[in-house]
């Protein structure tokens, strides 16, 4: 048999044995994959995190499974301790015994897998893994970013040579095409005060530009955060805000995330404005 030939054999071979292994009851994508695999949920005993759930063949080893469960974790196979849990998160099993399968101890789809990390040494402790703000920052010298040949700073000095009102939100505006409007500057703590005074907590109202629709929520003066004036807090009917009733850490009032907006009275209509129902066609429309 030639080289050649031997290769096709061992190709077909291979092929063969693959279409073995899918065809198999429980493997992967054979007819008895739900009684071969089960679907379970990660937790861990240094990690805030819940992980994603994570398919495991019933047939896996207990030691098999920790050998994967490091990859996720970061914890030493040696150190876990695996406490399967049920859907009450009550303990059901200790799966101590490496070499038993994971079947062995019944786990359904839904259950979830603790694992107890005994190193004190393990990646995991302390948050390491987590909490961003123990990761050393790299922090370079004033002297040493003066010296780089382009930086930031020598870019903003020679925009605010050519014009003194430049800022980055101008420069933005100018590669987008569009035109620059400039921040509010306030400095009168009563803008608007008329206009807010003819809104009340509660109205309907009807927000422009986009007609978006909502309940009025909040009526008042700004806090930080915000210009100087009068604002109205809108809840959103639908999905449309930029906050959940809160402006850079000061609280207007309360609502999910993404329907919530503080907008200046000039922009809010109060009036008879019911939500909209978009499946609500009249006679007119086709």
């Amino acid at each position: 048999m030639s080289a050649a030939d031997f290769q096709q054999f061992m190709s077909q071979v291979d092929v063969q044995a693959l279409k073995d292994y899918v065809k198999a009851p429980g493997k992967c994508g054979g007819a008895n994959q739900s009684d071969g695999t089960v679907l379970l949920s990660i937790t861990h005993s240094n990690l805030k995190a819940r992980f994603m759930e994570i398919r495991f063949d019933r047939h896996l080893s207990i030691g098999g499974l920790k050998d994967r469960l490091q990859s996720h974790c970061g914890s030493s196979p040696s150190a876990m301790t695996l406490q399967l849990k049920d859907f009450n998160n009550t303990t059901v099993a200790i799966m101590d015994d490496e070499n038993r399968p994971l079947g062995y101890y019944s786990p359904e789809d839904g259950y979830s897998i603790h694992i107890i990390d005994s190193d004190p040494f393990s990646l995991s402790k302390n948050g390491w893994l987590e909490d961003t703000s123990l990761v050393e920052k790299y922090k370079i010298s004033d002297k040493d970013y003066e010296s780089r040949e382009q930086n930031y700073r020598k870019f903003k000095n020679e925009k605010l040579a050519e014009d003194p009102e430049w800022c980055i939100e101008k420069e933005m505006a100018k590669k987008r095409g569009v035109e620059y409007v400039p921040r509010e500057v306030q400095s009168d703590p009563n803008f608007m005060q008329d206009l807010a005074h003819i809104m009340s907590v509660g109205q309907r109202c009807e927000v422009q530009p986009g007609a978006k629709r909502g309940e009025i929520k909040y009526v008042g003066q700004a806090k930080e955060g915000l210009p100087l004036g009068y604002w109205i807090g809108v809840q959103y009917d639908e999905p449309v805000g930029k906050n959940d009733g809160s402006v850079k850490g000061a609280r207007y009032f309360e609502c999910d995330d993404g329907f919530g907006g503080m907008i200046r009275p000039d922009k809010v209509s109060v009036g008879d404005f019911p939500p909209i129902d978009e499946f609500d066609f009249s006679d007119e429309e086709i």
